[in-house]
């Protein structure tokens, strides 16, 4: 995968978590399917009803790897409708439907199901129907790198449950309107277990109720709005560690929920790291987004998610990447690496949420950016550009960081590294340090809890500098090859260069270093035009390679007259 490098070939299996390189589940090519249309379109059918509330109450069978409950799915009607789309794949079985006390029809095709209601539900008004299901929800054999259930047992010989369905779809193992561009406001997921193990889910534990049969119900509130693949659930034999961090917003509750036999030594660990990342992403991106549901680290036996206010930690308590730097600067085992990155998409992924699956660059580019934005809080500025530019070698440049919408399609895994690049590369053209800070908490608070597209956020950033990164994103987004700078020298010693890029119109300023061994920013197009530095020659000629990331061409060709 990385040539010879072992390392990058498992790092870069993590840091794509469940739709890894690796890939999403069954996206091996450009090919899509009515299936992949029916679970990544916004048709009429799901665009209809505004998903207002959830109360997934499921009971897990541990031994028959099963689960049986119910969703009730409050709504409001955005037009006049009859019918409308949920989502639950087709291995699950739906006993029935309910709405006001009767039972509606349905049909199913692959994993949407279509109920008709007996009247025409109005625009504007408030609803409600209850999914009745049972079933045993796929397996995850490669948690997170595949959705799923994850049933593994602890050392102890207890069982160990976890779920991991980013990419896959929650709708693997609950019903939902499963489009990451409705997000629900506020949710109660309750979960029966045997009482001898615990329950841990997003948000709060609001209460426990003793049920026959020797299980416990855990019912655990989401007081804001999150998306789907987000909600899990994590079974084990846990034991509650307790912390708090003072942060922008006043006190953050944080738990840290790990297996009992773990409990010793769990707790300086977790909580030096999760101290250090909030501290240094507050300053970065702003508050935490979900100091109303605390922060939560849940250990688990698959490497991490960032499930909102629940985030699954599996790194073994180790600094770096499983105890490995992938960068090779030695700065990337001076924390955690599931903590910091999982973390980060507290902001960017579950506070900014992409509408499109094609979109979860948004996602990645920004938190593979916030490792070294937390590297330089506390390390300096150098160091985070010699860990970003450490990482370049496990780029690939194989597919756009772009995915294809409308088909529950991500894009390339080179949305990391290459994304993180390509943010650092964006604040060296910005050239401004306070603005790109203001930027950055700008877009958490522009977008707070909202979800977004790719022009929300290349606007965003384009207004806010006052620079027109369109192109420029184009290029590093939509297209999988880097722009290639072109450069000639002409008998009389003058140089002239251009940009080679798919993107229409390509421009993009680049540092060039002068005779005096400075770096002068020069804004280049398309076309030949002189870069207005004297005295360099072919051997001398160099870029600001560690802030750019372009190829480049020194031509021996003769300069072309038109």
């Amino acid at each position: 995968m990385m040539k010879s490098n072992t390392f990058f070939a498992l790092a870069l299996a993590l840091l794509f978590p469940i739709f890894s390189q690796a890939q999403l589940p069954g996206f091996t090519n450009d090919q899509h399917t009515r299936a992949d249309s029916l679970r990544g379109t916004l048709t009429p059918l799901r665009s209809c009803y505004d998903v207002n509330y959830y109360h997934l109450d499921v009971k897990v069978d541990i031994p028959n790897r099963a689960i049986a409950g119910s969703n009730l799915i409050q709504f409001t009607a955005t037009e006049d409708f009859e019918k409308l789309q949920f989502d639950l794949f087709d291995d699950l079985k739906i006993d029935y439907i309910q709405y006001h006390g009767e039972k509606l029809p349905y049909k199913r095709e692959f994993n949407a199901v279509f109920v008709a209601f007996p009247k025409t539900i109005k625009k504007g008004s408030l609803d409600a129907f209850q999914v009745f299901y049972s079933g045993r929800p796929r397996q995850a054999n490669r948690a997170p790198w595949d959705g799923g259930f994850d049933w593994k047992i602890d050392s102890q010989g207890k069982p160990w449950v976890a779920t991991a369905c980013q990419g896959l779809g929650a709708s693997a193992w609950w019903p939902n309107k499963d489009h990451q561009s409705d997000e629900v406001d506020s949710m109660l997921i309750s979960v029966a277990v045997p009482s001898a193990l615990m329950n841990i889910s997003n948000g709060r534990l609001r209460s426990t109720e003793k049920l026959k049969g020797g299980y416990t119900k855990y019912n655990w509130f989401v007081a804001n709005p999150i998306n789907n693949y987000n909600v899990a659930l994590n079974i084990g034999d846990y034991v509650n560690l307790k912390d708090s961090y003072t942060g922008e917003k006043g006190v953050l509750d944080i738990d840290y929920y790990v297996l009992r036999e773990n409990k010793d030594r769990a707790f300086n660990h977790l909580s030096k790291n999760t101290k250090d990342v909030l501290q240094a992403l507050e300053h970065w991106f702003g508050p935490y987004p979900w100091y109303e549901d605390g922060y939560k680290l849940v250990e688990t036996s698959h490497l991490g998610m960032e499930h909102q206010s629940a985030i699954a930690y599996g790194n073994k308590y180790m600094n770096g990447y499983l105890g490995r730097d992938g960068s090779g600067t030695g700065y990337g085992n001076k924390w955690d690496f599931i903590i910091i990155h999982e973390s980060g998409h507290e902001w960017f992924g579950n506070n900014i949420t992409a509408k499109d699956l094609a979109d979860m660059w948004i996602h990645e580019s920004f938190t593979n950016y916030s490792e070294s934005l937390f590297i330089e809080y506390f390390y300096g500025k150098q160091a985070a550009q010699d860990y970003l530019y450490g990482n370049r070698k496990g780029i690939l440049n194989d597919r756009p960081l772009y995915g294809i919408p409308n088909v529950n399609k991500s894009g390339s895994g080179d949305m990391y590294l290459k994304g993180g690049v390509l943010m650092n590369q964006v604040r060296t053209i910005i050239n401004d340090d306070r603005k790109w800070s203001a930027i950055l908490r700008g877009l958490n608070t522009k977008f707070y809890h909202k979800t977004v597209d790719y022009k929300d956020i290349v606007g965003y950033i384009t207004a806010a500098s006052g620079i027109d990164f369109n192109p420029i994103f184009e290029q590093y987004v939509r297209f999988k090859t880097l722009p290639t700078l072109e450069v000639y020298f002409d008998q009389e010693g003058k140089i002239y260069g251009r940009w080679n890029a798919e993107a229409t119109n390509f421009t993009m300023p680049i540092a060039i270093q002068n005779t005096n061994g400075s770096y002068e920013m020069v804004t280049i197009t398309n076309k030949y035009r002189p870069l207005g530095i004297s005295g360099l020659t072919k051997n001398s000629f160099k870029i600001d390679e560690q802030n750019f990331y372009v190829g480049l061409l020194i031509q021996d060709f003769q300069y072309p007259k038109k």
